[in-house]
């Protein structure tokens, strides 16, 4: 490739927002380049996050499923775990899906760069080792990065972040995971199903903070049978490594001062990738590290775009990617697109699942906001009870006056399957009426939702309401 290459689009980050973004322009005619640092095109969502913790959780589902069925009558010895072949799984279904995507740039005619890229000026980035890409349009789809304690950089091979702990060289005999959110539980969870002694510390009073209570508390219950020790409202105030392994001291409701863990897996969230890429240099607006945009995703500077965790919360693939065409609209001439989007869905992948979109319960609750909630228990589902799994709940949460359904929460095996139909619903207007009208499939998961929806209006066959005198 020439020392200069000239393009009409640069998209910056090859991660769900990146591609999908350079898939399209591409597909509308747009000569467009992409830039990423790694040799595939799939970003951390592929190559070190969503992909390979999903197959490494779908492992510790097939676990926990052998250990459940002592109940039915079925007795299974104790899972002999091949690491290096669990591991080469993962690797063959990263390959192959990235291999895809890269076949899906040459499809297309996209010129893929190597390399990290920095903005010399306003139409110009940089390629280390390669050429410097000139470009009309920009999309910045820059992704985050594992956020970082000081207190833990001890230098340690023992401490690991989300990407360490995903490739799994052995199971450790005790693992203490630092922060209760998503990437903690989800990780703690396959380590614990792997064997290890799992210890989370969490200095917010509940798991999953923001999350509402009643959709964390059966994942609660279950965790506490399946984790060493779950820490509340507690955090790590020192850590040091020794001989043993590596010395955590406690300050909070812990009721012991300090241990010692063979390893350390913090999981304490992500920040913006949005530092060393030269964003000052040209006068990209940033706010708390996050690119400031407007509703069509557009930069202060107009030719420049941004999406995806760089340019703000939530932090889902999913967001990345419909923010990528959202943007590539707008390149393309339909200025009339924008952002307005009810019900971003969003799933933890625990054991069980909690899934939810559009208004919560406990969002509500911090602005005030008066709503109704219908709240369907899976002790009174069907097909709960056959899987063994009737620990969960569906609630529907709808607009007093309107009945229009505002949100929707699930906390249950496979609430993220569930959750769809949710979004679909809030996306049209629908009401609790019309899910609750809607015929869902007997013996089925889905039905939960609309009995939580038929529980507004009187409906419900399987749970008695009295009627107020």
């Amino acid at each position: 490739m020439p020392d200069t290459h000239t393009t009409d689009l640069v998209v910056l980050g090859g991660g769900p927002g990146g591609y999908a973004a350079a898939f399209l322009a591409a597909d509308r005619g747009v000569q467009t380049t992409l830039i990423d640092a790694a040799p595939k095109p799939g970003g951390t969502c592929l190559h070190f996050g969503c992909i390979p913790s999903k197959t490494l959780l779908h492992v510790a589902e097939i676990i926990h499923a052998a250990q459940d069925a002592a109940e039915f009558g079925l007795a299974f010895d104790k899972p002999k775990i091949d690491l290096a072949k669990l591991r080469a799984k993962g690797d063959k279904i990263v390959e192959t899906m990235s291999a895809a995507l890269l076949k899906g740039c040459k499809d297309r005619g996209i010129t893929h760069i190597v390399g990290r890229g920095t903005f010399v000026d306003r139409n110009t980035i940089q390629v280390d080792k390669g050429p410097s890409v000139k470009f009309q349009k920009c999309i910045l789809a820059v992704g985050s990065i594992p956020a970082q304690l000081p207190l833990f950089d001890i230098g340690s091979k023992r401490i690991l972040d989300s990407t360490a702990a995903l490739h799994v060289d052995s199971v450790p005999k005790s693992l203490l995971v630092v922060g209760g959110g998503y990437i903690g539980l989800e990780l703690g969870s396959v380590y614990a199903a792997l064997g290890s002694a799992v210890t989370v510390v969490e200095m917010t009073p509940t798991l999953l903070p923001g999350v509402d209570a009643d959709l964390v508390r059966p994942l609660h219950a279950r965790l506490r049978a399946q984790l060493e020790k779950i820490y509340l409202s507690t955090k790590v105030s020192k850590i040091e490594e020794t001989k043993d392994g590596v010395k955590a001291h406690f300050e909070g409701e812990a009721d012991i001062k300090d241990a010692t863990y063979e390893k350390v897996l913090v999981a304490v969230g992500r920040r913006p990738n949005t530092s060393n890429i030269g964003l000052d240099k040209i006068g990209v607006e940033i706010e708390r590290g996050y690119i400031k945009t407007d509703a069509q995703r557009r930069t202060n500077i107009p030719h420049i775009f941004a999406i995806g965790d760089a340019a703000g919360e939530p932090m889902l693939a999913h967001k990345a990617a419909h923010e990528g065409k959202l943007a590539v609209e707008i390149i393309t001439g339909d200025n009339g697109s924008a952002w307005d989007v009810r019900a971003m869905p969003a799933v933890v992948f625990t054991d069980p699942e909690i899934a939810w979109c559009g208004l919560t319960e406990t969002d509500a609750k911090k602005t005030n906001r008066v709503v109704k909630i219908g709240v369907f228990r899976w002790g009174f589902s069907g097909r709960a009870s056959t899987l063994g799994r009737n620990d969960g709940l569906t609630k529907v949460i709808v607009d007093p006056t309107t009945d229009q359904v505002l949100g929707v929460g699930v906390v249950g095996h496979g609430a993220g399957e569930l959750i769809a139909e949710a979004v679909v619903a809030i996306e049209m207007g629908a009401t609790a009426k019309d899910l609750a009208m809607c015929v869902h499939p007997h013996p089925t998961l889905s039905e939960t939702i609309g009995e939580a929806a038929e529980l507004l209006h009187g409906l419900s066959s399987h749970v008695f309401m009295p009627k107020k005198k």
